[in-house]
């Protein structure tokens, strides 16, 4: 069953997310695992294909958008997109901003980084999951 965690950020503003989502990616990658970078819109993926780049001087993730993609790619580790992903992303799930309600549960665990603006539309998600049984874990996330 997925394991949902929620990271709640103290830090405001689009960029405090996606510098914290970029670091989970990064962690994530590092762990050897498959992530999918699920995004609100075109901009917001643009934004974090240039960020997973630039985020932390030395720091390598490979990763493209989804739109790249090619059909046959089995080696890209990293993809950011707005829909649901293809075939071979189900293993860790990062959701900076879009709905990822239809396709959640086919990862092994979903990150819900969810921004102090947010946190009112967190907490109905939290319960959606509570109450469909799934392992839930919150973490705090002060700014840096």
């Amino acid at each position: 069953m997925t394991e949902v965690f929620f990271y709640i950020l103290e830090a405001e503003g689009a960029e405090a997310l996606e510098r914290f989502a970029c670091r989970l990616t990064e962690k994530a990658h590092g762990e050897g695992h498959r992530v999918y970078v699920h995004a609100a819109d075109a901009d917001q993926v643009a934004r974090m294909d240039t960020l997973l780049w630039v985020f932390r001087q030395g720091s390598f993730v490979p990763h493209c958008a989804a739109n790249d993609l090619a059909d046959d790619d089995r080696l890209t580790p990293v993809l950011i997109g707005t829909g649901a992903p293809p075939a071979g992303f189900d293993d860790v799930l990062v959701n900076i901003g879009g709905d990822a309600s239809g396709f959640f549960s086919r990862f092994n665990r979903h990150n819900e980084v969810v921004a102090p603006e947010a946190v009112a539309d967190a907490r109905s998600l939290y319960r959606f999951y509570k109450d469909r049984g799934y392992a839930l874990t919150t973490h705090k996330i002060a700014p840096r």
